[in-house]
């Protein structure tokens, strides 16, 4: 997708109309689909609603017909878009992004985000985008439907009445998932306390949500909760809080379910899809529960690639990206936290108990700015330096090295038996790094 300041080069009404145009074109002419609906969600960004109106225009100046989902998680447009057989599905957010900064991301017909190749295709379909587009009106919406459906359909993954007597703290962030989580754990019978419910437009992701915990923690103490659940402004995250206010990361929510579904035996292909940057610990914890990770590169839509690749059912990120493939192609926060509850009802285990199962490696990072972005095997002291941690590591840790795909950055990953080890490897990575490229 697009992500970037609003009202800059790229995220700004004009490029918005003239990239929903790109989208819409290349859809009817790539997939066939010539009279379908567009459907459009955003987040609750003040910038929200101008962008999602200029994606509009674009769209009905390329003969689709767009439709207004609101205000509404990304998981619940891509829900929408496969349940309405939409042609295109439209997201206007910038996720865990401050306020300041608003993006488009899109879903195919099935429901999935876009694949390089495709989006190397609605790129070259700008060249042919007009500069200027008529209003089109008021952007007609759907009442609500998708929003009910989605609601009714996350209270259908647990048993009616499932939480009663559960205490539960409840930070939506300020974002897309204000009405929906609530409305969804309270049908289930939860006793909820909620922090960042109050979207105002300016506030989403400020000092809440999953990418900012505290306030979640102190929460849960505070009401002697019996976890809390924290989503990110869209809704595709989630990241847990135990009774005692620690925080569950993604690698400890896929260690708890896929240990659990392994011994159930509903683990598909008995295989986790996880990112390089999960902690080893998890390859750990769910081979000693008889299964195996499978490693795709960083971004939710590559873990979808490498799961139906490998025919695997559940896959994620440390970031709290969580994707069950029986329920939908993309990840979905709320489903995760309500597959996590479903392990604990059945179980009678508590948060602190399940987590247990994840012994995390110490690890250590490093984001080293670049003046370029050289080939690794053209750069002698790193890849050097790489090979002889890596030696003397063994199976007891891992490096990891790679560019920011978004950032003029050299990342550094160490992984091993002690933090003192970990942090020796980054820094003599550095080091090498800054030999070849001249890093910062």
């Amino acid at each position: 997708g697009v992500r970037g300041p609003y009202g800059g080069a790229v995220v700004n009404e004009r490029f918005a109309a003239r990239l929903g145009f790109a989208a819409a074109k290349w859809i009817a002419e790539a997939k066939g689909r010539r009279n379908g609906r567009v459907l459009i969600g955003r987040d609750t960004r003040a910038s929200g609603a101008p962008l999602a109106e200029a994606t509009a225009s674009g769209v009905a100046a390329a003969g689709l017909s767009p439709l207004s989902l609101g205000v509404l998680p990304t998981p619940a447009v891509a829900r929408a878009v496969t349940r309405s057989g939409a042609a295109l599905g439209v997201v206007i957010t910038a996720s865990h992004n401050p306020a300041s900064d608003n993006g488009i991301k899109f879903f195919s017909p099935d429901g999935m985000k876009l694949t390089d190749a495709e989006e190397a295709a609605v790129e070259a379909a700008l060249d042919g985008a007009p500069e200027a587009f008529a209003d089109a009106g008021t952007l007609p919406d759907d009442g609500g439907a998708a929003e009910r459906d989605y609601i009714r359909g996350q209270t259908e993954l647990l048993p009616p009445g499932a939480l009663r007597g559960w205490k539960i703290v409840l930070d939506t962030a300020n974002g897309a998932t204000a009405r929906t989580s609530a409305a969804v754990l309270s049908a289930l019978g939860a006793d909820l306390a909620r922090i960042g419910d109050a979207p105002d437009g300016a506030n989403i992701n400020a000092g809440v949500g999953s990418e900012c915990a505290d306030a979640l923690a102190r929460r849960v103490v505070a009401e002697t909760a019996r976890l809390g659940v924290a989503h990110d402004g869209d809704g595709d995250r989630c990241v847990l809080c135990d009774g005692s206010g620690a925080v569950l990361d993604g690698d400890e929510l896929m260690a708890i379910l896929a240990t659990d579904a392994l011994r159930q035996g509903t683990l598909r292909e008995k295989t986790l899809v996880a990112t390089v940057h999960s902690n080893m610990g998890l390859d750990m914890a769910v081979r000693a529960a008889g299964g195996r990770v499978l490693r795709a590169a960083v971004g939710d839509r590559y873990v979808l690639e490498e799961m139906l690749r490998s025919g695997a059912g559940l896959g994620g990120e440390s970031s709290g990206h969580v994707i069950f493939a029986e329920v939908a192609p993309t990840g979905d926060g709320l489903t995760a936290a309500l597959r996590v509850l479903g392990v604990m009802l059945r179980t009678g285990r508590t948060l602190a108990e399940l987590r247990a199962v994840l012994r995390k490696l110490p690890q250590a990072t490093l984001a080293l700015r670049v003046s370029e972005r050289r080939p690794l095997e053209n750069c002698p002291a790193l890849s050097a330096e790489m090979k002889k941690l890596e030696a003397e590591l063994g199976s007891g840790g891992r490096v990891l090295v790679r560019y920011s795909g978004t950032e003029a950055k050299l990342r550094l990953l160490v992984e091993g038996g002690s933090d003192a080890v970990a942090r020796a490897g980054v820094s003599r990575l550095a080091a090498a790094a800054t030999t070849d490229l001249g890093a910062l």
